[in-house]
């Protein structure tokens, strides 16, 4: 199975905010909360392109493993 593939764990970062009761915050909060999240979206997305870069010069270099 592809690590894609895996099912999210349990308790970790990203199933504990889509979890977590937002009504406590007001509207600016959650206006401050999305421009974060969208941050955190930019950084984990160049993270996955890198690691796919890494990746396929690995592959290239020592030839992909099924």
């Amino acid at each position: 199975m592809d690590p894609e593939e895996r099912p999210r764990p349990r308790g970790d970062a990203a199933d504990r905010l889509a979890t977590e009761d937002l009504d406590p915050y007001s509207q600016d909060e959650l206006t401050e909360r999305i421009a974060l999240l969208e941050a955190e979206l930019v950084r984990v997305r160049r993270h996955r392109e890198s690691a796919a870069a890494h990746r396929a010069a690995a592959d290239a270099l020592f030839g992909k493993k099924d």
